[in-house]
């Protein structure tokens, strides 16, 4: 039995919920508007918060926010009416935990419930569409956005995921292409933040033979490489806003032209896209396209950070470390319960690629060896640049040389190791280092 607030203003509503769930086993607590809410959440813990989004004296978000201001453990589930899909996402990015459509359907409110309490304890903590990577945790925020995921990726419309660096926005656009009516086509992904602004327009779109210096052939562009597949802009809001409305007309029309062409070709391709910035910020700034982010918007998935499910830390670290292990060779280390506390409470900026780096550095440092909270101090302090390390301006010029050499191959990793004179595997971790598994996309 599980400890129930539902705040709904309408009567009719309320009790008939209250004697469904109370039916269903559980202790419901009631409220019709939000003093009498907050007052009910300042009483104690509930297992599971069920309110409107709509009150006559505020918002269901205000709910959210202080449950999780007292509780943060406590799931949040919100009532909208039907088809208000951008109030729900609003509601989750607040931390709802999930939502439930008006009218609702007592079987799908019952399956949520026991889910999110009865079973809370030993959720399924590895979430896998077929041919995709794994999606490892069992907060209710990151399982919200999973269900998200899993309605929408039936369809074509266009996905937006918004969330810190480093928060999984690949993993989710490669299990949407996965769940997709298109998972037999290709999935090509762009990151916009590492090409130079002059080639983002060719390299979306493809261009003539003879359309500048260089263009010795034709070439295709993303939205052609991308067709009868899906297409993932990360970063998108880096896009120079020239190039925002050729990708506004795509959205809206599928029309393009390669650069220095003259026929109209037609995009065929799923459209998900990704960023960790605030893109109304920029819209309010002139530096994004606000009628882009409107088409963009159509579906928007909020990812929550490490720092927003502290819960799945053992989890990811376990499952970092067998993978990391697995492909050097050794013997994963174990972490004492003091080791995970510790790791818990660090800053994670950088999220699960920055977790992922601790998680290798404890590997190649400690194969197979029990870590406690000291040695997982000393991985924490990431250590002085050595001796010699190449100054920044150095760095820049190698990074542009490693661009350039995946450019002029045309994505062929032999071709561009040949090129820079170092081994494939070498270039393969430059690729890695430097975010650039989409510029242009290497070949396997």
């Amino acid at each position: 039995m599980a400890r129930l607030l539902v705040v709904e203003d309408r009567e009719s509503l309320r009790r008939m919920l209250e004697r469904a769930l109370t039916g269903a086993g559980h202790d419901v607590v009631t409220a019709d508007d939000l003093p009498s809410a907050l007052e009910q959440l300042a009483g104690g813990p509930f297992d599971l918060v069920l309110t409107d989004l709509q009150l006559p004296s505020g918002s269901g978000i205000d709910v959210v926010a202080e449950s999780r201001r007292r509780h943060p453990e406590t799931p949040v589930v919100v009532l909208t009416a039907f088809g208000t899909v951008a109030a729900a996402v609003e509601a989750m990015k607040s931390g709802a935990a999930d939502f439930v459509e008006k009218p609702v359907d007592l079987d799908t409110l019952f399956t949520l419930v026991r889910g999110l309490t009865v079973e809370r304890a030993a959720p399924e903590p590895v979430f896998q569409a077929p041919g995709a990577p794994p999606i490892v945790g069992a907060h209710p925020r990151l399982k919200a956005a999973l269900r998200l995921l899993e309605r929408v990726a039936p369809t074509d419309s266009t996905v937006l995921l918004t969330g810190e660096s480093g928060t999984g926005k690949e993993l989710f656009a490669r299990a949407l292409h996965a769940l997709s009516p298109r998972a037999a086509g290709p999935f090509v992904a762009v990151n916009c933040a590492a090409i130079p602004e002059t080639l983002v327009e060719t390299e979306l779109f493809g261009h003539e033979k003879g359309a500048f210096t260089g263009a010795d052939r034709r070439r295709s562009g993303r939205f052609e490489m991308a067709r009868g597949g899906t297409l993932f802009l990360d970063e998108i809001g880096e896009l120079p806003l020239a190039v925002q409305a050729k990708v506004l007309r795509v959205l809206d029309d599928r029309g393009y032209e390669r650069v220095g062409g003259g026929e109209t070709l037609r995009a065929d391709a799923r459209v998900v896209a990704a960023t960790n910035r605030e893109l109304a910020a920029m819209v309010a700034a002139g530096t994004f396209r606000s009628d882009l982010l409107f088409r963009l918007e159509i579906f928007p998935i909020a990812l929550p950070s490490l720092a927003d499910r502290p819960g799945d830390l053992p989890l990811l670290v376990a499952h970092l470390a067998a993978g990391i292990a697995g492909r050097h060779g050794v013997a994963p280390p174990e972490l004492t319960a003091d080791a995970l506390a510790r790791l818990a409470r660090a800053d994670w900026p950088g999220n699960v690629r920055q977790l992922a780096n601790v998680v290798e550095r404890a590997v190649i440092l400690h194969p197979g060896e029990r870590l406690d909270e000291a040695a997982v101090e000393a991985l924490l302090s990431v250590p002085p640049a050595p001796a010699g390390i190449a100054p920044p301006e150095a760095a820049t010029e190698a990074l542009e040389r490693l661009k350039r050499a995946l450019r002029d191959a045309g994505g062929d990793r032999q071709r561009a190791a040949a090129a820079l004179g170092i081994s494939p595997r070498t270039l393969l971790r430059r690729i890695r280092e430097h975010d650039l598994g989409g510029y242009p996309e290497y070949r396997r």
